[in-house]
């Protein structure tokens, strides 16, 4: 009777025991809940490659070359969507900025005079609304830019008054529609932009014109993907050689900026599209560490010799951080705590 009383009371113990391990794994959760959250943080890299489908990480660069630490002149949490081109042997990169302070994008500049290493310039274009997806492109020996302004509901074209630093807003091309990250090029005389819509971002259209600036019209065909999140959203510049058409588009079924695929336009004309998946999809992919451990949704790939490309990328990874107000508001309790007891 005795040892079933003793045997009893010792289960009773480790009853509360474990009752309170528990209480105070639960109570170090909630304190951690409260003063640290995950965060996604973009990064730019350098890749490297022998065709449009086919890049890597090359061990002579150290990646990535640029982060949200490298912007000095507004508080930066991650920079992503990298352009790039070249003029007169340098390097010229312009990219997204997210403004923790507005928590909104600007366009951000660097330069480089080899491609594989990068110094930030400053902000070069600011809006009231959100910035992305800088697409720059060169026409008549000027340059141009379509930022993502998908907050404005329309797609901007701008061009550079003082390249690189100083640009101007030229013309709305489309508007009263969601357009998401619009990528633009030339083909057979004609210029075409694909553009994603739809919160889900999971549909593409497709517009040509003859004159850059006036008389944009969305294809018979369009939108020429829909419904398909692994596919419809564009992942970087459209790229034309050779006559033929390389569009790169983000995979975002699973988590966004998963990965990055490659399709061959095969036919493009006013009345038809035709595309076909590349064999070697997934072109750009995680790495499962390091700066591109979770993601990567971005190329701008560029023909520097025969069978040589260099791209700017960008990767994402996920990140432990502290709130930035929980010290302070420990500190603020603190005060209105003393404060009533000297009262």
């Amino acid at each position: 009777m005795y040892e079933n009383y003793k045997l009893n009371r010792i289960l009773q113990v480790s009853d509360r025991v474990s009752r309170g391990n528990h209480r105070y794994l639960a109570g170090m959760k909630k304190i951690a809940k409260t003063f640290v959250t995950r965060r996604s943080e973009w990064s730019i890299g350098i890749y490297i490659g022998e065709s449009l489908v086919d890049f890597f990480s090359s061990e002579k660069i150290i990646n990535p070359v640029l982060t949200a630490k490298d912007i000095t002149d507004v508080p930066a949490h991650f920079v992503a969507d990298p352009f790039m081109v070249c003029e007169d042997g340098i390097w010229y990169m312009f990219f997204e900025v997210l403004n923790s302070l507005q928590n909104k994008g600007v366009i951000g500049l660097a330069t480089s005079n080899d491609g594989y290493k990068w110094n930030y310039q400053q902000i070069i274009l600011d809006e009231p609304f959100h910035l992305s997806y800088p697409y720059v492109f060169k026409f008549q020996n000027e340059y141009y830019m379509i930022p993502e302004t998908s907050e404005a509901s329309s797609i901007r074209l701008y061009k550079a008054t003082n390249f690189p630093t100083k640009w101007s807003f030229i013309k709305t091309l489309l508007d009263k529609r969601d357009f998401v990250d619009p990528s633009i090029f030339q083909y057979n005389n004609l210029w075409w932009l694909l553009t994603a819509t739809s919160e889900a971002r999971n549909i593409l259209r497709l517009y040509y014109s003859k004159d850059l600036t006036n008389s944009w019209i969305e294809h018979p065909k369009s939108p020429v993907i829909e419904g398909n999140k692994n596919i419809a959203r564009p992942a970087g510049r459209v790229v034309v050689l050779d006559d033929k058409i390389i569009r790169y588009t983000q995979d975002c079924e699973r988590i966004y900026g998963n990965k990055v695929r490659a399709f061959e336009i095969t036919e493009l004309t006013t009345k038809n599209y035709q595309e076909k998946e590349v064999k070697e999809n997934p072109v750009l992919k995680a790495s499962g560490l390091g700066w591109n451990q979770i993601g990567m949704h971005h190329i701008d790939p560029h023909k520097i010799d025969k069978n040589k490309w260099i791209a700017c990328v960008d990767g994402k990874r996920d990140r432990l951080v502290i709130h930035p107000n929980s010290i302070l508001t420990i500190w603020q309790k603190s005060l209105r705590a003393f404060f009533n007891i000297a009262n």
